[in-house]
């Protein structure tokens, strides 16, 4: 916002009389200053209280006024040690200038202007002593050097022989800066009525420009902690396109504790969350940094959706009970573009379809996180190809002017008409469905599904005869050699040989061989059975004859582990790719 204010002389007549008038009449000042109190100070914006304060003032007290804040307190929101040659760094953050004149003062001063005021000047001297500096006709020496200090020599023309005042901006013990008003040549100089009245407006003015800073500082400190507790380097899993977007909220409200996830799942699954903890600020930014890590625990432990949203919601009465916490958990499989959903008191997903239609994904919402200990109920379905998963958080969908319902209407009309980039998409629906300031912050995750390429998985199924380790064997040859990796063809045999040996001797039926390749970086091999009894790691003696595949396993691989299914388990090896 450009803070320059130019502003007309709404009082007729002579405002050199006026000012006489209204130096001399305590009634006047005192009217002056209760309309000051009651305009300067209406937002928690820095830069719109200076503007505020030049709107009160000029012209009606001063041809020309600035506000300067010390620059550590503008980027910062801290305060910076006392130099010791008592100079002061200073960041002009607004100015009002008299509508004669006016463009060569804007030029002149510029608003945004990082000076360094020697101590010699008016300006260091009243924030190093904190008492303010009058000079009833600025001297042309004084001016010289005040535009030294700017590089400009046109300030010592505007300057020299007009009133000029330096007032200190104090609030809480801490000078923050200084207010100058200056009169021009040949005007009513100020006097010591002017002193006071000033001072009394610097004072109202340094406490807003303080409680500025400080929620500046507090909201940036929630947002760089909310930032920072959010996935930097997104998870693309195989079969999914995916994009995210976090907006805060409002200035007036500050960041809260939305947030998304994407979990690599063995098995190439992923697990996609969004997640909102009700409430504003730092308190909220750290509880939602907490819970995404649990729920990052918990999906290690590959629970399905309903039972990690039953456990996250204990976890989280015993982080905060006063923290209530809304969540939607979906694992997506991308063989079989199955997707299991559940959510705890959250907003519904939305599916669309390639064609642009749009559905509710229909599940009980159930409670919230950390209130209760009722089970979660869970759907399964499966995502067509081509289709996007929406997930979102409430903000999207609700504000003042309408309800969830109505907000939700809407995202489904707009996200129906969109085919594009899911990056672009995110943009659209969220410029859209928040145009303007709102006070809950929003989360965003789309999520495209894509089918397979031939050369990225291969299934072989596996009758339950040991003549068959063989066929598995000539299987992970053929494939690999289609898929180009001859290389890995000695490792991976042996591999495969090894599980599908352990689950035709320790399991049952299905016996099922599946090959994965992933984003041409890693190998997935997986070997399923109807056992749910996982295999056990041990080591053996010299005298053993059994016991060793599974440490041979565990030197030729990436990493390897098992997962348990509704019929039993897989164990599942991750080879990285030459």
């Amino acid at each position: 916002m450009n803070r320059n204010s130019v502003i007309k002389d709404p009082v007729p007549g002579d405002r050199a009389e006026w000012r006489r008038r209204s130096a001399s009449s305590a009634h006047e000042r005192l009217a002056f200053l209760n309309e000051a109190s009651r305009r300067i100070g209406s937002t928690l914006d820095l830069g719109e209280t200076g503007r505020e304060l030049m709107d009160v003032t000029v012209p009606r007290f001063a041809d020309t006024a600035a506000i300067m804040v010390q620059d550590r307190l503008v980027i910062d929101g801290e305060f910076p040690s006392r130099p010791a040659d008592g100079s002061a760094l200073v960041r002009r953050v607004a100015i009002g200038v008299a509508e004669e004149g006016a463009q060569e003062w804007l030029e002149a001063f510029p608003v945004g202007e990082v000076t360094v005021f020697p101590a010699r000047l008016p300006h260091a001297q009243c924030m190093t002593t904190s008492k303010t500096i009058m000079y009833p006709e600025l001297d042309e020496e004084t001016a010289r050097l005040i535009g030294a200090s700017l590089d400009r020599e046109v300030v010592t023309k505007l300057l020299s022989g007009g009133s000029f005042l330096a007032v200190p901006l104090r609030a809480r013990g801490r000078v923050l800066g200084c207010a100058v008003f200056t009169r021009r040549p040949g005007g009513q100089p100020f006097e010591e009525q002017d002193v006071a009245v000033a001072e009394e407006l610097a004072a109202r003015t340094a406490v807003c420009v303080d409680n500025a800073r400080l929620y500046t500082r507090e909201r940036r400190t929630a947002l760089t902690l909310q930032s920072s507790l959010l996935p930097s380097d997104l998870h693309q899993p195989l079969g999914m396109e995916i994009a995210t977007r976090y907006l805060p909220a409002s200035d007036l409200m500050g960041v809260g504790g939305d947030w998304y996830d994407v979990i690599p799942l063995p098995g190439c699954r992923a697990a996609l969350v969004v997640g909102d903890v009700m409430g504003h600020g730092t308190r909220a930014a750290a509880t939602m940094g907490q819970l995404r890590v649990a729920a990052r625990t918990l999906a290690s432990l590959d629970l399905p959706p309903d039972e990690l949203l039953f456990r996250l919601s204990r976890m989280s009465q015993d982080l905060d009970p006063t923290q209530i916490a809304t969540c939607v958990y979906a694992v997506y499989d991308p063989v079989t573009r199955s997707c299991a959903i559940a959510r705890a008191g959250h907003v519904p997903p939305v599916l669309i379809h390639e064609d642009g239609a749009t559905e509710i994904i229909e599940l009980p919402a159930c409670l919230p996180l950390g209130i209760g200990n009722e089970p979660l109920e869970m759907r399964e379905m499966i995502l067509p190809a081509g289709s996007v998963l929406a997930l979102y958080t409430d903000g999207l969908v609700e504000s003042r002017a309408r309800d969830i319902d109505e907000g939700i209407t809407a995202l489904r009309r707009l996200l129906s008409i969109q085919r594009g980039d899911l990056e672009e998409m995110c943009d659209v629906t969220i410029s859209s469905q928040r145009p303007g300031h709102e006070r809950d912050d929003i989360a965003l995750l789309l999520a495209r599904v894509h089918e397979l390429a031939p050369d990225e998985t291969a299934f072989c199924a596996l009758p339950a005869d040991p003549r068959f380790v063989g066929h598995a064997r000539r299987f992970v040859r053929a494939t690999l050699g289609e898929w180009g990796l001859g290389a890995m063809v000695d490792t991976t045999e042996l591999i495969i040989s090894e599980l599908v040996t352990n689950a035709l001797k320790h399991g049952w039926p299905p016996i099922e061989l599946r090959l994965l390749r992933v984003h041409r970086r890693t190998l997935v091999c997986e070997v399923s059975d109807g056992s749910p009894t996982p295999p056990a790691v041990r080591t053996p003696t010299s005298e053993d004859d059994t016991g060793r595949g599974l440490q041979l396993i565990k030197r030729l691989t990436y990493r390897w582990g098992t997962r348990p299914t509704p019929v039993g388990k897989i164990v599942w090896v991750e080879l990285m790719l030459p």
